[in-house]
């Protein structure tokens, strides 16, 4: 590479840039303060429960030059020919590395860090306001090559110099002082920190960028064998790698850093495919990034593992054809990258392609025959293929110019991001290859910290900043776990975050009569035998469940019919079993592959068409081909699940038991989880789906009712809660929740407490006063008021990247229960960490709440105790879950109705009639099929 012809332009870097104008078509209410402000926290903390010493993934922060300033630069990159250079293409690093190394004088030896896109920053001002470069990338590439002593020879390829020419422009944009950084530490706003922070991130992703690292967002992953494990049958490998960020605490400015795993496994992900609580645990204990990577080597073993063929012969070359697309080979005759633009349409052994033939002294083209490509690389190459012949070539060449390559002599090259979804069973198997356990996981980050050599970064040395290289040590509290209430006045004390009903009953058991059994599965499934031992088992439990009145099987034919279908055909069956009253349940066997294509149908015919409770279970595995006995703790959760859809209640908390919970027990009280889910990356066709739940029967917290939207592709605002049509009326998500609150408990909620879920910090404020403002609204509208509730704001995060270890036992995860609300929180706002469950594998990630607004006035105390309580009312276990119940029931809403939901077919989701929301003018955002008002107000998400 090589940089010419520099040219500058007159003006004083220290001359800050005009002000900013109002754009004219700006409202003026848009200009308006915000009505609500995240709230400060208060002076004291929580004080009960017993201490613990911890250690935190923060890495202490000096620095010792506060009065430092970056200045900002603006980059702008274009062709010789003044087209625009487009970020992601990844040559601006590139373009700005040879610029600094060939004119590093013109910066006056300042160092700089640039964010691989439009700005860039330096320590201490350029000496001129604009500057202009003309740049010159020099690659190698492959060229025609004539040789040979005959008097014709073939067209040959050799290794030549291609120069692409780029115009750079680097121009103030602004002063960016350290100073702020030290006033958020203070207290102060810690808003006018976050452009300083951002400088301090943006040097450390750039040093990952120098070792040759794969970015993504904040994380970096290197190219190391050691860090790289395959995912089997996919082709594709997990990676290990680090999030690095700088973040203001209580105890000072701290490096938080974090091993991460590359993976395609996103909490919305989650939300849309899981339905069984293993799974989802499992998530919460892995550490997951955006997207995964290509096993690199051969891309013939990567088709084959991708689609788990042994032989080449075997391959769908349509399915190769869409997967390889895009991605990037080198190739091993002269080890050279190309980016895949397709496949040959013939194999290599018959894809013809023009060949000119010119004369020894290679001026003249005497002629031009068509040659296959096999013919070429083993006759005029000298290359032995040994597969390749009967197999289609890759395309690496440009829409009217391919250039075919066989494919064994293409490879993959690493670090290449995968950006496709998974199937469910290959999401299980990267959760599993994710997991650290809390030792390893403390190794992976010091070790990082003290190999990457932070504190000799040229930037950060610059600015005095230096980072020690332990863990933070801080004090913690373990929470004392609630007592439940059990059937027959029984008391049950958690042990370690878990319980169970051995000898125990449910608090609200249901009789269940008038039931039915149908069956799915092909397999010599018992069903009758099932029944019966989930009879004797509800008896243990004290539900009074009688013999189902019809066992259905499905008839073998069908099973090569669509689920759609194979479900319209059970219930025909149903109805000429019971032609004038349905059954009031429906126990659901379905293939033994938990994924299956009948569930979304099955819930949707059931939930939305027949308004019947539905329970689906797996069936029982095979051993030694005799049927193994479902264990009683198996059927124990499927009643706890039947019997909360059928209204019962399985525990409560012996507080809420005798109505005593603190700042509830007098105040009518409704308590929110929300939460928006959204379709797998890359589908555009799917839209968001908004689900909130709001708790019934005051002074109870544990009963539930969920309603569901869908709104535009990735909206994470909730749009819908207060919805007015032309008729005055409301048909929002709240109008649903309040009419359910006061039916069950007679009375207006006076007070509301809202645990918000999926929400960055940057979101806050729109938390606050977007979706809070619309609450407000349809309070009014519904109860008539002027006077509203008062309103408690919690968000809750699960991902983040703090860690928690026992000080004196780091092989450990922190027991249940434990809180941290000092030294690693942050200086100003409200927040704390919980750890709630108990982390059997991998390493416990702790939910990160943030207060945003208390008008009801918790302590911390009250509030830390409140919030650990309702992680053991998730009425569908026996142990404590890791974030709030309210929330995990919204996940569970949302990723059921996005189950029952056929999104290929979008006419036939908004056939109801109703106005649908758009993402633009041609894409609309089809209406959710409400529920049957027969399981509208039960917890059928159980």
């Amino acid at each position: 590479m090589m940089v010419a012809g520099a040219k500058n332009a007159g003006g004083d870097a220290d001359l800050p840039p005009p002000p900013p104008t109002i754009p004219s078509n700006l409202k003026p209410e848009l200009l308006a303060p915000p009505k609500y402000s995240i709230m400060t926290r208060p002076c004291r903390t929580g004080t009960t429960g017993r201490g613990i010493t911890l250690l935190a993934n923060h890495f202490k922060v000096s620095v010792n030059n506060p009065d430092a300033v970056f200045y900002q630069y603006s980059v702008h990159m274009t062709y010789e020919d003044n087209n625009p250079v487009l970020p992601g293409m990844g040559i601006g690093r590139k373009l700005m590395d040879r610029l600094y190394h060939t004119y590093s004088m013109e910066f006056d030896g300042n160092k700089f860090a640039y964010d691989g896109e439009k700005s860039l920053y330096t320590f201490g001002p350029l000496p001129l306001h604009k500057l202009n470069y003309t740049v010159v990338l020099e690659e190698s590439v492959s060229r025609p090559h004539e040789t040979g002593s005959s008097s014709v020879t073939e067209k040959r390829m050799k290794l030549s110099i291609q120069s692409k020419t780029f115009n750079v422009e680097i121009s103030y944009a602004a002063k960016i002082p350290l100073k702020p950084i030290a006033l958020a530490l203070k207290g102060a706003d810690a808003d006018d920190g976050q452009d300083a922070l951002r400088v301090l991130d943006i040097v450390l992703r750039q040093q990952a960028a120098n070792r040759g690292c794969l970015l993504v967002r904040q994380s970096f992953f290197q190219d190391d064998s050691r860090c790289i494990t395959a995912v089997g049958g996919t082709g594709l490998s997990t990676v290990r790698g680090f999030h690095s960020s700088f973040r203001p605490t209580q105890g000072g400015l701290t490096l938080n850093m974090g091993t991460k795993f590359c993976c395609l496994f996103v909490i919305s992900v989650v939300a849309y495919t899981c339905r069984h609580l293993s799974l989802f645990l499992l998530w919460l204990l892995a550490d997951v990034s955006t997207t995964l990577i290509l096993t690199p080597g051969p891309v013939i073993d990567f088709l084959k593992a991708n689609q788990g063929v042994q032989h080449p012969r075997n391959i769908d070359w349509a399915r190769a054809k869409r997967m390889l697309k895009n991605l990037r080979i080198k190739t091993r005759h002269h080890n050279m990258e190309f980016k895949i633009t397709g496949l040959s349409q013939n194999p290599c052994r018959e894809q013809y392609f023009p060949m000119k033939l010119r004369s020894d002294d290679g001026t003249t083209v005497e002629q031009t025959v068509d040659i296959t490509v096999y013919e070429y690389f083993t006759k005029h190459r000298g290359i032995e293929l040994t597969y390749s012949a009967n197999f289609p070539c890759l395309d690496v060449g440009k829409p009217k110019r391919p250039n075919y390559v066989p494919l064994e002599l293409c490879s993959l090259v690493s670090l290449q991001r995968y950006k496709k979804a998974l199937s469910s069973k290959q999401r299980a198997s990267i959760v599993g290859s994710s997991r650290q356990r809390p030792q390893e996981r403390i190794n992976s980050v010091t070790n990082a910290v003290r190999n990457y050599g932070y504190n000799d970064d040229p930037v950060l040395a610059a600015c005095g900043i230096s980072i020690e290289k332990q863990l933070t040590q801080i004090e913690g509290r373990v929470l004392e776990a609630p007592k439940l209430k059990v059937g027959n006045s029984s008391d049950c004390m958690p042990s370690d975050g878990r319980w169970n009903f051995n000898g125990k009953t449910f608090l609200n058991p249901k009789h269940i009569d008038k039931w039915i059994v149908v069956n799915f599965s092909l397999e010599n499934c018992d069903t009758s035998r099932i029944s019966r031992q989930l009879y004797d088992i509800g008896r243990k439990k004290g539900i009074r469940i009688e013999y189902p009145i019809t066992l259905i099987e499905e008839q073998p034919q069908l099973k090569k019919q669509s689920p759609i279908e194979r479900v319209k055909k059970m219930f025909e069956q149903i109805k000429v079993k019971h032609p004038t009253e349905p059954p009031n349940f429906i126990l659901c066997v379905l293939p033994e592959r938990k994924t299956s294509d009948i569930y979304g149908p099955w819930k949707k015919e059931c939930l939305v068409d027949y308004g019947i409770v539905t329970q689906c279970i797996s069936p029982p595995m095979k051993k030694n081909n005799r049927e193994r006995e479902l264990s009683e703790q198996y059927l124990t959760n499927v009643l706890l699940k039947i019997n909360s859809k059928l209204g019962g209640i399985n525990s409560l908390l012996a507080t809420e038991h005798s109505g005593v919970v603190s700042l509830i027990k007098d105040t009518p009280t409704m308590i929110l989880g929300m939460d928006v889910s959204h379709g797998p990356p890359g589908r555009s066709d799917i839209p968001s789906v908004a689900a909130v739940v709001g708790s019934l029967q005051w002074p109870l917290i544990s009963q539930y009712r969920a309603a569901v939207r869908t709104q535009k592709v990735r909206k994470e605002m909730i749009d819908s809660l207060y919805k007015p049509l032309e008729s005055g009326e409301d048909d929002g998500i709240m109008r649903e929740l309040l009419k359910e609150f006061y039916k069950t408990s007679k009375c207006k909620p006076t007070q509301i407490i809202i645990f918000r879920d999926g929400v960055s910090e940057s979101q806050f404020n729109q938390v606050l006063n977007e979706e809070l403002d619309q609450i407000m609204k349809a309070y009014k509208h519904h109860q008539k008021v002027d006077e509203l509730p008062k309103f408690t704001v919690i968000v809750a995060q699960k991902n983040h990247n703090t860690k928690l270890f026992q000080a004196g036992s780091p092989q450990y995860n922190v027991p249940p229960g434990t809180v941290v609300d000092t030294n690693i929180v942050h200086p100003r706002n409200y927040d704390f960490y919980m750890c709630a469950h108990k982390g059997s594998i991998g390493t416990s990630r702790p939910v990160h709440y943030h207060v945003l607004l208390d008008e009801i006035g918790f302590s911390a105390n009250e509030l830390q105790n409140l919030i650990h309580s309702l992680s053991y009312v998730y009425q569908r276990s026996t142990t404590a879950v890791s974030i709030v119940a309210p929330i995990c029931y919204a996940h569970l809403a949302a990723a059921q109705v996005m189950q029952f939901m056929k999104f290929e077919d979008l006419s036939a989701t908004s056939s109801s009639g109703r106005v649908s929301v758009t993402t633009s003018e041609s894409i609309p955002v089809p209406e959710l099929p409400r529920l049957h008002e027969k399981v509208r107000s039960s917890m059928f998400f159980c």
